[in-house]
């Protein structure tokens, strides 16, 4: 799903998307305007910077995790880095860009840029849905059948799945290179046209649909399909052992099933939060791809086309702080490193600190020095002179 297609509200609209609103609403949202022409899109920008920032934090904070500390690099926490570095790209890369369109009044980054964004924007939401679908089967085999899996060069295998994940990610991404262009909408109301990045032009009705439709069904509909037959199949197992258990079973079998319903849990949690977060967004596009000749210049719909892009940002931060509300593991690693960073910073300030206390004591030092000699040279020198 292109993010172009879903961004191909431009600020020339602005002026007329309140046409279906009330009467009311008009007159305040056009005073509103009037007075304040920036604020809208500076407002918008804020909120897209405050997601990129926290999840620049969160994600970055889980890779140093899992890279330094040996003993978090478990198969799960492998993949979950996989998912933070593909959250990592669409955060540095599409999100400014997104929230670019809402302070300049023209698509800003070339043809090249309208090729690649979608690109790495689409990579992303592949190597997210798709890494999802591997942790599922990867619980899946742990809990239902353990005998499988295979002990020996277990971080080299997962290191290939991931990487395989992500190249077949971006091989489903190269059409939506290929196609995206900079084409020019007509905005019926003012008479306007404005040029925009967007995966295909307005002229034709097919296309649109056919992408809308193969995007939803591949980076949504069948990768959950796929999840929920492991979970259903993990539940099932689950529910089975803990009635088979006597009252007072091995101690050992006991964690082991409750670490295991934990895994469970945090990856059915990272995959709720990306059906939710990905749903609106999902049904704009098809909404916009069967009316794709159009620019519907509503205020419900452009208020809804804020938030979906807003709601499927927020996915790429939230994850992080998901696995620290339900990992106490990690949240102790969290804990460690923030520690660290403070203690850093407090460093850094201390040597500051006495840094300037040096300083200024040197320069006292010298001014006395330099008073004493001037004194008894007969020149008295007062404060403030040259």
């Amino acid at each position: 799903m292109s993010l172009e297609e879903v961004s191909v509200f431009s600020p020339e609209a602005t002026n007329v998307f309140f046409s279906n609103a009330s009467e009311t609403d008009y007159r305040n949202y056009t005073a509103l305007f009037e007075d304040f022409p920036w604020y809208p899109g500076i407002a918008i920008t804020a909120v897209y910077g405050l997601i990129i920032l926290v999840g620049l934090v969160g994600n970055i904070t889980l890779i140093k995790i899992f890279c330094t500390v040996k003993s978090m690099r478990s198969v799960p926490n492998l993949f979950i880095s996989s998912l933070a570095l593909g959250d990592l790209l669409l955060l540095v890369t599409c999100a400014p860009v997104d929230a670019s369109r809402y302070l300049a009044d023209k698509w800003l980054f070339g043809r090249v840029g309208c090729k690649l964004i979608p690109f790495i924007q689409l990579t992303s939401v592949g190597v997210s849905v798709f890494t999802l679908t591997a942790l599922s089967a990867d619980r899946y085999k742990a809990i239902v059948r353990p005998m499988d899996i295979q002990t020996s060069h277990a971080t080299a295998k997962i290191c290939i799945r991931a990487a395989l994940i992500w190249m077949f990610s971006m091989v489903l991404a190269i059409p939506e290179a290929i196609f995206s262009d900079l084409h020019a909408f007509y905005i019926a109301e003012t008479n306007e046209t404005f040029v925009t990045c967007a995966p295909y032009p307005h002229s034709g009705d097919l296309h649109p649909k056919i992408h809308s439709m193969v995007s939803f069904l591949i980076f949504y509909i069948i990768p959950l399909f796929i999840i929920s037959v492991y979970y259903y199949f993990i539940a099932k197992n689950l529910i089975r052992s803990a009635s088979n258990m006597p009252v007072e079973g091995n101690v050992h079998v006991r964690r082991q099933i409750e670490s295991r319903k934990r895994l469970a849990k945090t990856v059915l949690v990272f995959v709720g939060l990306f059906a939710i977060c990905w749903l609106p967004n999902h049904v704009i596009y098809l909404y916009r791809s069967y009316h794709y000749s159009e620019v519907d210049t509503s205020l419900l719909h452009y208020v809804t086309s804020i938030c979906a892009r807003l709601l499927a940002f927020s996915n790429s931060c939230v994850n992080p702080f998901a696995l620290y509300l339900l990992s106490k593991s990690f949240q102790k690693q969290f804990n460690n490193q923030l520690c660290c960073c403070r203690a850093t910073l407090l460093i850094r300030s201390q040597s500051m600190g006495r840094s300037t206390t040096r300083m200024t004591s040197l320069k006292s030092t010298n001014h006395s020095v330099a008073s004493f000699s001037l004194i008894n040279g007969n020149h008295i020198c007062h404060e403030g002179c040259v």
